[in-house]
């Protein structure tokens, strides 16, 4: 049964049109996937479906064919037209709704029927529990063990039923991005919409939660929109896929030729050839990271990790979400010290301790050390260009500054005609995958001398990712720079990394090449999946 039509549908921002003539209809519990590159108007095309008001459509109409109460307004998905509204008791009536010229009441309506996950938002309660999290979601209706059963259930669902207790602030990127996932499930909602929901997480987890949105949304009978870099999750949960370039439908239908005709463009990286490294620039002795929680006791973030990095070296540290990856690079960086053990990082013929505060000390060494986080943010009220040139320096000449600006944003994989088109857009009129590289580019514009990035490649498109592993490559060569990534990515490990190791509970359990630790990492999570069933 017919669901959702779009008739020519177009959108522009600043003058630049990101949606053109977009035509198409999903059918009722259908899954529809959305390929594209970064800035191919994904996430503008599933904001508008979601009802965010700065999406609207210049032009076109989005029809809603719902089932929806006479009455309280209730609205669900057209199959349910002619039975007794859930909320009233009155009978549906089968209705099309044009969403973005519609009664407000009926917009409202129709809206909180949809529920949505954007790429990187780990919008949670971060003083509540998880399970607290979840409860939230539901509302208060039905009886409150009830409730909490079937926040239990969802958990379950997500494997974050380990983490019941603990406090949202305290998980990792990937858990909570499941704790998101799972808080959407529990709006029970007639659309899902999700954004890249696995672009952030280990290979494990991803397969995990991809199985979890065809057991809970899309055998249920529930319609969903994914836009996703996984090419598998297309052939797998999608039924119809478009492929959208520069704001319009390249291809679409059938999800594995449409992705194969997608992957036929993305370009080959330049493999890691033998590259000279210098001597270590980063020792790590026997470091540990312990904490004491109330709700888990004690956490051992770290455990007793030693390691070696030399310089222009490029290391890779792989590992499930929550192994202490991020933890460990936090302590390289000197943003939190270690329980034990020590972390020194070589500055000239100097080597720093990093537990050592003060200007002298590890203050001598930060300026010298960028480091991406996943949860990155950019200055909200400024520009591209102010973002990069406040990077370097306030003091240097504003023609150096857009100079410098020009070169990285090139480097990170803008075209010089992109480039010119994003040097005066604010952060909120950028694509995920475009805010991702210009803070990629804000790391590089700096110069340091070793660079850390937590999860890089996260919201890239296969293309992109491309274009970022030759710029990482590329300022290895020109800059002679060390770089440490964390990645759940194994394809970019495999493509950009000389080492790696694999971290687990806090441990790190090897050290070689990327293709020994990737296959020891597949062997791991296997292992892991048996005890788990």
């Amino acid at each position: 049964m017919k669901f959702i039509t779009l008739k020519n549908i177009s959108k522009s921002f600043n003058g630049v049109q990101v949606l053109k003539d977009i035509n198409l209809e999903l059918n009722e519990g259908e899954t529809l996937g959305i390929l594209g590159r970064s800035g191919s108007g994904k996430s503008v095309l599933i904001n508008m479906m979601r009802g965010t008001k700065e999406y609207a459509p210049d032009s076109g109409e989005m029809i809603f064919h719902v089932a929806i109460c006479p009455k309280c307004l209730h609205v669900e998905a057209p199959s349910k037209a002619g039975e007794k509204c859930p909320e009233c008791g009155e009978t549906l009536e089968l209705r099309d709704i044009n969403l973005w010229d519609c009664d407000r009441l009926e917009f409202n309506a129709i809206k909180r029927r949809i529920a949505i996950m954007l790429q990187r938002n780990f919008a949670l309660y971060d003083e509540a529990t998880v399970i607290e999290n979840v409860l939230k979601a539901m509302g208060d209706e039905g009886e409150y063990e009830e409730r909490i059963y079937k926040a239990l259930d969802i958990l379950d669902m997500v494997q974050m039923n380990h983490r019941v207790t603990h406090i949202a602030r305290d998980l990792s990127g990937g858990e909570k991005q499941r704790v998101v996932i799972a808080r959407q499930i529990a709006k029970n909602p007639m659309l899902f919409l999700a954004d890249e929901p696995t672009g952030t997480l280990d290979p494990q987890t991803a397969e995990t939660l991809h199985q979890n949105l065809q057991d809970a949304i899309k055998d249920k009978g529930i319609t969903m929109v994914i836009t996703s870099h996984w090419p598998e999750v297309m052939e797998k949960l999608a039924d119809i896929v478009i492929w959208l370039e520069d704001g319009e439908i390249a291809h679409s239908g059938d999800p594995v030729k449409v992705v194969e005709s997608f992957l036929d463009t993305v370009p080959v990286p330049k493999k890691v050839e033998s590259h000279e490294h210098g001597a270590p620039v980063v020792k790590i002795e026997d470091v540990k990271k312990h904490y004491y929680s109330i709700e888990r006791g004690v956490v051992k973030a770290v455990d007793g990790v030693s390691l070696e990095i030399n310089e222009q070296e490029i290391f890779g540290l792989v590992g499930l979400s929550g192994a202490g990856k991020t933890t460990l690079t936090k302590m390289i960086k000197g943003l939190t010290e270690p329980s034990s053990g020590k972390v020194s990082i070589k500055l000239g013929d100097d080597w720093i301790d990093m537990s050592q505060p003060g200007p002298l000390a590890r203050g001598r060494v930060i300026p010298y050390i960028g480091l991406l986080h996943q949860e990155f943010s950019l200055y909200p009220y400024r520009d591209v260009l102010g973002n990069l040139s406040n990077s370097i320096s306030l003091d240097l000449p504003a023609e150096f500054a857009k100079i410098q600006a020009l070169h990285v944003l090139e480097a990170v994989g803008f075209t010089s005609q992109q480039v010119s088109e994003i040097l005066n857009k604010y952060p909120d009129e950028l694509s995920e995958g475009e805010k991702h590289r210009v803070a990629i580019a804000q790391v590089l514009i700096r110069e340091p001398n070793i660079v850390m990035l937590d999860e890089p490649t996260g919201t890239m498109d296969p293309i992109t990712r491309v274009i970022v592993t030759d710029s990482i490559l590329k300022a290895r060569d020109e800059l002679k720079q060390t770089f440490i990534i964390i990645s759940h990515d194994m394809d970019f490990v495999l493509d950009v990394c000389d080492r790696a190791g694999l971290m687990r509970g806090g441990k790190l359990l090897n050290v070689g090449t990327p293709e020994e630790i990737v296959k020891q990492l597949t062997s791991s999570e296997k292992e892991d999946m048996l005890k788990n069933q």
